[in-house]
C-alpha cells in the first residue's frame, strides 16, 4: 500500500507517576513528540493497532524483574504492528506491513532487526498482536512445553476469558484433554467459554469460593493448571491437582494491583505430598518454537477449530484507559487500540 509522508511530530504516552495500587488515569500523559527520520539500518513506521497486556502493570513499579521498567517521563513500549514510511534498512520497503516492540506510540523509528514482516492478507494485523503473536505463543508455549500436556489430561485455566486463556483451553481441547475447565469473571464470559469455545464447564469465580466451584466442575481434580490469576485460583488449583500434577505459572493478575502481600496460596505444602511441579513461564524463551506455532494454530484458524476474539478500543488517545479496563477485566479475548488501518 502507498504510504505518506510522516509528520513532524506525533503522539506518544509517557508514564507520568508510578501507580500506586490499581492505575489511574493521572499515571499516564499523552505527549506530542518529534517524529525521528530513520538512520542507517533502521525503519519508520506508522502504528495502525498497539497492544495492551498484563505484564505492562509490573514494568510501572521500580523494581527489578526480567524486563526493565518502564521509565518516568519517557514513552512507553509493547507490541505494534503497522505500515513502513520509510526504510533504510535493506529487506524492508513502505507500505510493508511489520510487527514490532515500539507501541504506545503513533509514529515509531526503529533498528530493523527488531521488527518481523508479517502478511496482512493471511490475516488481519491485529491478529500478529493476539493469536498468532505473543499470547498465543504464551498459551501453545506454556500448555505444551512447559505444562506437558498429555491426552487425557484434566486441565483447569483461569482467566480464561482472556487472550491467553481463551487460547489455552482450546488448544488443550484440540490435544485431546479430557476435561477442560475454566474461570472468568462474569456470566457471559462463562457463557462464552462453554457455548463458543469448547470447555467442558466454566464458573463465575464472583459466585463463591474457587476451591468449591472447581471440585464441583472438576469431582475427580485436575492434572494440569493454567494460572493467569494466582491468590485463591492458585490455592484452589493446587487442592484440586492429583499427584505429579503440574501448574503453569504464566501470571497472577490477583496481585498486579495489590499494595499488600497476597493471602494465598495457603497450602502449598501439599505440592511436597503431591510431588507437584510448578512452573514459571517466560514466553522469550520459546522463540524456538515459533514457526511450529504459526503452522499449526494457523491451521486451525483456517478450519474454524479454533476461535478468536478481540476486544478493540478505537483511538489513540483511548490506549491508556484501555490498560486500565483490560486489569479490570473488561476485556474478552485480546484486547487492541486500533488507531486507524
Amino acid at each position: 500500500m502507498a504510504e505518506q509522508a510522516a509528520p513532524a511530530t506525533a503522539r506518544e504516552w509517557h508514564l507520568a507517576a508510578r501507580p500506586q495500587g490499581w492505575p489511574v488515569s493521572t499515571d499516564f500523559a499523552l505527549v506530542e513528540a518529534p517524529v525521528r527520520t530513520p538512520g542507517p539500518g533502521e525503519i519508520l513506521v506508522r502504528n495502525t493497532h498497539l497492544s495492551v497486556d498484563p505484564y505492562m502493570r509490573g514494568r510501572m513499579n521500580d523494581v527489578k524483574s526480567y524486563v526493565p521498567p518502564f521509565r518516568l517521563g519517557a514513552a512507553m513500549d509493547g507490541g505494534a504492528v503497522g505500515y513502513v514510511v520509510a526504510s533504510e534498512a535493506e529487506g524492508f520497503a513502505p507500505g510493508d506491513a511489520v510487527l514490532h516492540g515500539l507501541g504506545w506510540r503513533e509514529y515509531a523509528t526503529l533498528d530493523a532487526g527488531h521488527a518481523v514482516k508479517v502478511d496482512p492478507q493471511a490475516a488481519p494485523l491485529s491478529a500478529y498482536l493476539g493469536v498468532l503473536g505473543m499470547p498465543g505463543l504464551t498459551a501453545y508455549a506454556g500448555l505444551l512445553a512447559v505444562g506437558g500436556l498429555k491426552e487425557g489430561d484434566k486441565v483447569f485455566v483461569s482467566g480464561a476469558a482472556g487472550a491467553v486463556g481463551s487460547l489455552v483451553g482450546q488448544i488443550a481441547r484440540l490435544k485431546g484433554a479430557s476435561l477442560v475447565v475454566g474461570s472468568a469473571g462474569s456470566a457471559e464470559k462463562v457463557a462464552k467459554l462453554v457455548d463458543e469455545y469448547g470447555f467442558d464447564a466454566a464458573f463465575n469465580y464472583k459466585d463463591a469460593p474457587v476451591a468449591e466451584q472447581l471440585a464441583k466442575a472438576a469431582p475427580e481434580g485436575i492434572d494440569l493448571y493454567f494460572d493467569n490469576v494466582g491468590g485463591d485460583h492458585l490455592e484452589a488449583a493446587i487442592g484440586a491437582l492429583g499427584v505429579h500434577g503440574r501448574a503453569v505459572l504464566c501470571g497472577a493478575i490477583a496481585q498486579y494491583n495489590s499494595t499488600t502481600a497476597p493471602a494465598a496460596p495457603r497450602n502449598l505444602a501439599m505440592a511436597i505430598g503431591k510431588r507437584l511441579r510448578l512452573e514459571g513461564m517466560l514466553v522469550r524463551d520459546h522463540a524456538a518454537l515459533q514457526p511450529q506455532f504459526v503452522a499449526e494454530v494457523a491451521g486451525w484458524l483456517k478450519s474454524g477449530e479454533l476461535r478468536t476474539e478481540e476486544t478493540v478500543v478505537d483511538g489513540f488517545e483511548n490506549a491508556a484507559e484501555a490498560f486500565i479496563d483490560l486489569l479490570r477485566g473488561v476485556n474478552t479475548g485480546k484486547m487492541v487500540v486500533r488507531l486507524d488501518d
